[in-house]
């Protein structure tokens, strides 16, 4: 999806390029200058509507990324919690341990 800064500032230099044209061969300095500053005015609406794209597509893919993360390290924990149910003196085995050099750490603090 384009932002509407693209499509608006695009349209204002192009507006600004034909005045500035028809002030160049009509002699009007002041219908030169004010088309020279409109179609600057454009060119900026469109980058700004181009970083506004850029920063909207980054933030997809990050959240693309955070939701697939997501989904993986839930199922990780699934897989952990099916084998601590079917291996139950294995996990307690394991937090005992865990807790043991928990213990030793505090303690040594």
């Amino acid at each position: 999806m384009i932002d509407t800064h693209r499509v608006t500032g695009t349209a204002k230099e192009l507006a600004g390029k034909a005045q500035g044209v028809i002030g160049d061969l009509t002699g009007s300095r002041d219908d030169s200058v004010k088309g020279r500053l409109r179609e600057a005015q454009g060119s900026a609406e469109d980058l700004y509507g181009q970083a506004k794209d850029v920063v909207r597509n980054v933030a997809d893919e990050v959240s693309d990324y955070a939701e697939d993360a997501y989904d993986q390290g839930k199922r990780q924990l699934h897989e952990v919690h099916e084998r601590s149910v079917a291996w139950p003196h294995a996990s307690l085995l394991v937090a005992g341990l865990v807790g043991f050099g928990l213990g030793l750490l505090v303690s040594k603090l």
